[in-house]
């Protein structure tokens, strides 16, 4: 059996690693594509050697400063002919960024079958690309791993065949377990001078959060009231830097007292810095599914969550960016006036990797 995996940013790596590792194990042919939606050394090159995945087969230029729709679009394309020379019997897709659609469609359109890992998951938000590109990928996929049990029932409530869904737990956990011994020994908070739980960690890149100055400006002033309690770490995005700057709002976020700026983290220091902090603001699905595992409190910048496990077993804090509502929670943890129950949610356990290979095995051929 030859099998293609497609990756195209940071989180599609930490959710691939544990997966090529398990194809080498079973010495299946194993082809990787990295399609460059994630492009400086941070956001790529770094986590490849640090994730110790294989240099990519094929290397792909992917259009950065192109539309969702243009960009799913051309990336389908290139992915094709890419497929087209590997002519592999499987194509493996994760996550559900535009990288992971394309490479779905692409596929399904030569015949290939699709194993779409991270299936099924569901804001029911479809102003968010993400959820379109989730929807999309799961429609047309032959093997839809999960990996909580909601992602079952969405899944089986769309018309989906039970046969062709698996609950296999969280490839992301794979890596994080995996990993988090040796990030212990990232030495980031001493470069950036900071003791463990005196600091909180922030991220932000959705759309919604920061491509209007309205929204990114509400942030901020959620920031400057934080900041007077506790140092924050921001370690911002590329798109979050550029959209900054063409708001207008770089001075002002220079003006927040305790508020540490730093470039994209490699995955060691990212996870460290993290497992060390008394709590993360964040819009990213994967970094509520990590703190959840970690024992983490994590205030989530949205309105919704594709992740519910991470709340009702998590330590997960739907929040929204009401101003009030987020400053309240962040006293209220600065203050440990919360308890969370913290127990990882059902096959979050370090092996989905191997479950999905397993599956594969039984049923692919």
């Amino acid at each position: 059996m030859k099998i293609v995996s497609i990756v195209g940013t940071r989180p599609n790596f930490m959710k691939i690693a544990p997966l090529v590792k398990e194809f080498k194990k079973h010495k299946l042919e194993h082809i990787l594509i990295h399609t460059g939606q994630h492009y400086d050394n941070n956001m790529s090159k770094l986590f490849f050697d640090e994730l110790g995945l294989p240099k990519p087969d094929e290397n792909l230029v992917c259009p950065t400063d192109a539309g969702v729709d243009e960009q799913r679009t051309f990336l389908k394309q290139i992915i094709k002919v890419a497929l087209e020379r590997q002519k592999p019997d499987l194509v493996v897709v994760v996550g559900d960024v535009n990288s992971t659609v394309a490479g779905a469609e692409a596929a399904h359109e030569l015949g290939i079958k699709v194993a779409h890992v991270e299936a099924g998951l569901r804001s029911f938000d479809k102003t968010m690309p993400e959820e379109i590109n989730r929807i999309r990928t799961d429609k047309i996929s032959d093997f839809l791993f999960t990996t909580e049990k909601s992602g079952n029932k969405n899944l089986i409530n769309e018309r989906i065949s039970k046969e062709k869904i698996f609950f296999v737990g969280n490839v992301m956990i794979d890596t994080l377990l995996s990993h988090r011994e040796r990030a212990k020994k990232s030495k980031i908070l001493e470069q950036l001078n900071l003791n463990k739980k005196e600091y909180c960690v922030l991220t932000l890149h959705r759309p919604s959060n920061v491509d209007k100055k309205g929204s990114f400006g509400n942030i901020l002033s959620i920031l400057e009231v934080i900041g007077e309690k506790i140092k924050i770490i921001f370690p911002v995005h590329p798109r979050t830097q550029k959209n900054l700057e063409s708001l207008g709002l770089g001075k002002g976020m220079k003006s927040i007292s305790n508020l540490i700026v730093t470039g994209p983290l490699g995955y060691l220091d990212f996870l460290c810095l993290m497992d060390n902090s008394k709590f993360v603001l964040t819009d990213s699905g994967g970094i509520q599914e990590e703190t959840t595992v970690l024992g983490i409190p994590c205030i989530t910048l949205r309105k919704n969550t594709e992740r519910p496990v991470t709340v009702s077993e998590g330590t997960n804090l739907l929040v929204s960016t009401d101003s009030h509502k987020v400053v309240e929670k962040a006293m209220e943890i600065i203050n440990d006036k919360i308890k969370f129950n913290k127990r990882a949610p059902e096959l979050w356990d370090g092996n989905a990797a191997k479950r999905i290979v397993h599956v594969i095995l039984r049923n692919a051929s």
